[in-house]
């Protein structure tokens, strides 16, 4: 559900969160919302945000629907399924934005776009959709394609270790983005930064 933008109203603060390695375990391709599992803390962070005024904002490549590994309904399942655990704390994702292209995909899917991260095409667009101050935001992820994504868009990435950030902490030149064990270190980190 997006609301509609009220062009008069003070621009909100955004966190993105990438989807799986940074927010849920890992898997390669989830295929099945009954395969999700967070990782330790992550419905507890969720929650400080949003106490803190934040909007939590899902964006994830989902090439395995281009792949044909599984349909975008099933990925909707996936988003249900975490909206349901997360309601146990009383939390939510506000939003999800999802890009299911891939260039070596199958059609419809098969394309070069502007929406697959590390292109900001995604937060730029809940940018638009949420009135969202992108400077005041944050972009959490575990892949360089998440942080190139943030810095694109104009807002402060961080990496996490959890999924593939201990690969990607090795290929990112020391001191050029925060690093972060997991996303509740992570939102310790961005509420420490207020």
């Amino acid at each position: 559900m997006k609301p509609a933008a009220d062009k008069g109203a003070p621009r909100r603060r955004a966190v993105f969160v990438d989807r799986d390695g940074t927010l849920n375990v890992e898997r390669r391709y989830l295929r099945a919302a009954e395969e999700l599992e967070f990782y330790p803390g992550v419905p507890e962070a969720i929650l400080r945000l949003r106490e803190a005024g934040f909007l939590v904002i899902v964006v994830t490549n989902q090439s395995g629907v281009a792949r044909g590994y599984f349909t975008l309904a099933e990925v909707d399942l996936v988003h249900r399924r975490i909206q349901s655990l997360l309601a146990r704390w009383g939390t939510a994702v506000d939003a999800f934005y999802v890009c299911p292209h891939h260039p070596q995909g199958v059609a419809p899917y098969r394309l070069r776009c502007s929406c697959r991260k590390e292109e900001a095409g995604l937060l730029l667009r809940a940018a638009a959709d949420f009135h969202i101050d992108l400077g005041g935001s944050f972009m959490i992820g575990d892949k360089a394609s998440d942080i190139e994504a943030g810095r694109k868009a104009g807002c402060r990435p961080l990496l996490v270790l959890t999924g593939y950030g201990k690969e990607t902490a090795q290929t990112i030149t020391p001191g050029s983005v925060a690093v972060c064990a997991d996303l509740p270190q992570a939102v310790q980190f961005i509420l420490a930064a207020q």
